[in-house]
């Protein structure tokens, strides 16, 4: 396993790409979008695929031996099979329906598996200038400062963020927002911020207290917030209770306390 030295390193490295990547999402987020069309909702852009180039570059010229795993590229990059080797786990711009709209909620995601188990994460929204980090072990961080999940208690006076997702098939659509009509009468209110990432990172830093995702695009979506959320103090799991798979499209986050009446509540949604 990777010293605290070595982490470090790691880290400085993901933070200098994200702002790289950053730089170039800021640039384009107020420009006309060309846009190729990836299904109906997910829309893919110029800035997503020039911004992995720039985090997988920088990357690899710092750390040649390392693995990568990105939305855009894989198959460029490298193998999509996460193995025990270190692994940069990338989404370079999660928000990209809200990237096209204008819609400040965007954000490079990078994330470091060693040994299939999230150590490093950097999570930057260059609209909102807000750097989250992690390092397994050394706490989680907003631009510096220390974070920490909510101390909320009680379902009732939780702020519950999820995502539609991409499907539109009426059997998806139906389950989904039954699920929501379910839930709506336990939390105090549910939010769609249009990021897996940035979600992630609300609970980290407390604006939010529980999230759930189902059928997300993949790895690069949650790698680097799972660091910073437990690094905050928060658990991730399976939102039906069950031990959290990064291989697996679903995910919960919460703090501690708010685990078990999330879990019953979400089955009960079913």
């Amino acid at each position: 396993m990777a010293g605290n030295d070595l982490l470090s390193e790691f880290l400085a490295a993901a933070i200098d790409a994200a702002k790289k990547a950053g730089e170039k999402i800021r640039n384009g987020f107020y420009q006309t979008k060309h846009i190729e069309h990836k299904g109906l909702v997910d829309l893919v852009t110029e800035t997503d695929k020039a911004c992995e180039d720039i985090v997988f570059n920088h990357l690899k010229q710092h750390f040649p031996s390392h693995k990568f795993i990105g939305e855009e590229t894989t198959a460029i990059y490298g193998a999509a099979e996460l193995t025990d080797d270190p692994t940069w786990i990338v989404d370079p711009l999660d928000g990209t329906t809200n990237f096209v709209h204008g819609f400040p909620f965007v954000c490079v995601s990078i994330g470091l598996t060693i040994g299939r188990l999230p150590m490093v994460g950097v999570v930057y929204n260059p609209i909102m200038d807000e750097l989250f980090t992690g390092i397994r072990g050394k706490g989680a961080y907003l631009n510096g400062n220390p974070i920490k999940v909510s101390s909320k208690d009680e379902l009732v006076k939780s702020l519950l963020a999820t995502e539609v997702g991409t499907k539109r098939d009426k059997e998806t659509v139906d389950a989904t927002t039954n699920r929501i009509n379910s839930l709506l009468f336990k939390v105090r209110s549910i939010r769609m911020g249009g990021s897996c990432a940035l979600n992630l990172c609300g609970i980290a830093c407390g604006r939010l207290d529980l999230t759930y995702e189902l059928g997300y695009g993949g790895p690069w979506d949650v790698t680097a917030g799972v660091v910073i959320v437990e690094e905050a103090g928060g658990v991730v799991y399976d939102p039906c209770g069950e031990e959290f798979d990064i291989t697996v499209s679903r995910i919960a986050a919460s703090n501690p306390i708010l685990k078990d009446a999330f879990v019953e509540a979400f089955q009960q949604s079913d």
